[in-house]
């Protein structure tokens, strides 16, 4: 699946094209199955001139193991796989500040069924996961897990706030709960709401019948306010967040969905002696830690529709409509 310039959704074109190169030295050939879409692969798929002629789209990308090149000890044949959102951030704190390297953006993605890569951009998949499932941990899993104990440190006893249902605050609501954490967790729909106490959250607050929420997340914290923000929205909820956290609280910011800036409390952020910290998604070393830790907590993420690769901009307009409870996925 590639782009067509001037690119959009009705610009998304399936075609056959040769098979990856042999792996070379440190290389490995993966045969993909599914990717899921985030919010970024949407943007860039759908907004003109955002990916250049001929891009192959989306970052997440699980499979398996087809070949292996010389000097390859990490994967053999058969072990499944899933892909990194920045293959050259392996470890540390020299930290990516753009998308040029992010496949399906700065470079080639995972729509598509097979790939020769450097061994280094995958990580395992967890065992025993469905490629569906492991498609996930690129973008939302791993984001939803920096944010919480990467940056943030939760621990038990926790409350944790999380503003919607999309990929990342239903996995930081799965997380938070298998850690010990208390959740509370927004909407504007009472039917998503119930679906998130069946996830586990504690107290569920529809955001369009209680616009201060923050507020309202205070009054359930008898007046203490939450330890941790997963905020998601951006500008038009940052205020909120600010007013949810309790002193030193940490607001993970993660998301633009209500755009890309505007105005912030700061007196209140400084009174409060608040952490905001932005954040995108995490590292190699991070996502293995992520994998081990799926490994050992009983936490499968949600999925909620899965398309085929040549039906992905029907894919992307569902996602667009926000019917959706948790994670999309193509299949190939």
């Amino acid at each position: 699946m590639t782009i067509k310039a001037p690119g959009g959704l009705d610009n998304l074109v399936v075609s056959d094209v040769a098979e990856p190169a042999a792996p070379g030295a440190g290389e490995i050939t993966v045969r993909l199955h599914a990717s899921s879409l985030n919010y970024h692969d949407y943007r860039v798929c759908a907004i003109e001139g955002a990916l250049p002629d001929g891009r192959i789209p989306m970052a997440d990308g699980a499979g398996v193991v087809a070949a292996v090149g010389a000097g390859v000890e990490e994967f053999a044949v058969g072990d499944a796989v899933v892909s990194g959102f920045f293959p050259d951030w392996l470890d540390g704190d020299d930290r990516p500040s753009d998308f040029s390297t992010t496949p399906g953006d700065g470079r080639d993605g995972y729509a598509r069924e097979r790939v020769t890569l450097p061994a280094t951009w995958v990580t395992h998949a967890p065992e025993g996961w469905s490629h569906e499932e492991a498609s996930t941990i690129t973008t939302a899993g791993l984001t939803a897990w920096r944010a919480l104990v990467v940056d943030a440190g939760i621990k038990a006893g926790d409350t944790v706030a999380v503003l919607g249902t999309g990929g990342v605050s239903i996995y930081a609501l799965q997380l938070a709960k298998a850690m010990g954490a208390t959740v509370i967790a927004t909407s504007s729909s009472d039917a998503k709401l119930e679906r998130l106490r069946d996830l586990g959250a504690d107290h569920v607050i529809n955001y369009r019948s209680t616009p201060e929420w923050g507020e309202e997340m205070r009054r359930i914290t008898d007046g203490r306010g939450v330890d941790i923000v997963v905020e998601v929205g951006g500008p038009a909820t940052l205020a909120q967040s600010i007013v949810a956290g309790r002193p030193g609280a940490h607001i993970a910011l993660i998301g633009v969905l209500t755009g890309r800036s505007g105005e912030i409390p700061t007196a209140l952020l400084m009174a409060r002696q608040q952490r905001l910290q932005g954040l995108i998604v995490g590292s190699r070393r991070q996502q293995i830690d992520f994998v081990r830790a799926l490994e050992t907590l009983e936490l499968r993420p949600v999925i909620d529709r899965r398309f085929a690769l040549a039906d992905l901009a029907e894919a992307f307009r569902y996602q667009e409509s926000g019917a959706h409870f948790g994670k999309i996925c193509v299949t190939m």
